[in-house]
């Protein structure tokens, strides 16, 4: 009868979090749900499949479901009350220290999906565990996924898969990571490789095969960029964001500058950049320094697009 009243106790609290976690949710801007495994699937592609067998999965790193989804919020609270009692049977097995069967995960990446044992998961959550063993099955897949992957982030990974799709970089350069916190950049990207390939075939005078566009754009473009962007350490002043959004923008910052001067190189440009638009208050404060001492002519421009 304790663990009856433990288990009723238990789900009532996890309801309750579930309510101010979609509130909070909802205050913030940010998504409260977990990822459905179908839109997963098919925007990344996923291939072939491989049983792993029994293993002690994180259960943190459960982030979504194939088919209870809308049933359990982000981090498997119960959000919904139909199936209250088979979260409190669960929850009393829980507490009369009963043996579960495994659940059973898709494994993507660094994350997880429920195939089945959804309210295990929730019960697990809730009571503090940190493992719970699990039947695994790994689908593969071209792009990383890491366990804060959200809607947004589900977008911008599908895009990368067409880009490698195109581009096929990740087979030409198999050590590659080219990744955006921003929607469109793959597609800019590609653009970036067909212009190159254009100026490559002016250049030499004959057909550029677009693999060796691909290999050419990356080695002499994209990665001494890269390089200037590690050297010069601008990330640090542009927190949550990659190398590969420097790169958009640093890039289009150049060609803005060169509007107006004839030569700016990419060390010029990246530098130029960071001391106009980074969110650091020390760089804002050199970029003033500056434009008050009249040592930065184009101090007073900023990046078209």
């Amino acid at each position: 009868m304790v663990e009856v009243i433990a288990a009723r106790e238990s789900f009532n609290r996890a309801r309750h979090k579930a309510f101010w976690n979609a509130l909070f949710s909802a205050l913030l801007g940010r998504s409260n749900e977990l990822l459905a495994w179908d839109e997963v699937r098919d925007k990344l592609q996923i291939g072939g499949q491989v049983y792993r067998g029994i293993q002690e999965v994180p259960v943190e790193k459960v982030i979504g479901s194939v088919n209870r989804y809308r049933d359990f919020d982000r981090v498997f609270l119960p959000t919904q009350t139909f199936t209250a009692n088979r979260w409190r049977s669960i929850s009393r097995a829980f507490y009369e220290a009963k043996s579960l069967p495994p659940v059973s995960l898709y494994k993507l990446g660094d994350v997880y999906f429920v195939l089945d044992g959804n309210h295990r998961i929730s019960v697990a959550r809730e009571q503090g565990q940190l493992y719970i063993d699990a039947e695994v099955i790994e689908v593969e897949s071209r792009v990383p996924v890491e366990a804060d992957l959200n809607a947004e982030d589900l977008e911008i990974k599908g895009e990368y898969v067409e880009f490698l799709k195109r581009a096929r970089l990740d087979e030409l350069r198999p050590d590659q990571a080219i990744e955006f916190t921003i929607a469109g950049g793959y597609r800019r990207l590609l653009k970036h490789i067909a212009v190159h390939r254009y100026y490559m075939g002016l250049e030499q005078q004959q057909f550029i095969p677009e693999d060796e566009a691909v290999t050419d754009w990356y080695d002499a473009v994209y990665q001494p960029l890269v390089q200037v962007i590690r050297e010069q350490e601008i990330l640090k002043d542009f927190p949550d964001r990659t190398e590969a959004d420097l790169y958009l923008w640093v890039i289009s910052h150049q060609y803005f500058l060169r509007e107006k001067r004839e030569s700016v190189s990419s060390e010029e440009a990246a530098e130029h950049f960071a001391d106009h638009y980074a969110p650091n208050l020390l760089q804002r404060a050199r970029h003033w320094l500056r434009n008050l001492m009249g040592q930065n002519p184009t101090a007073g421009d900023a990046p078209q697009e």
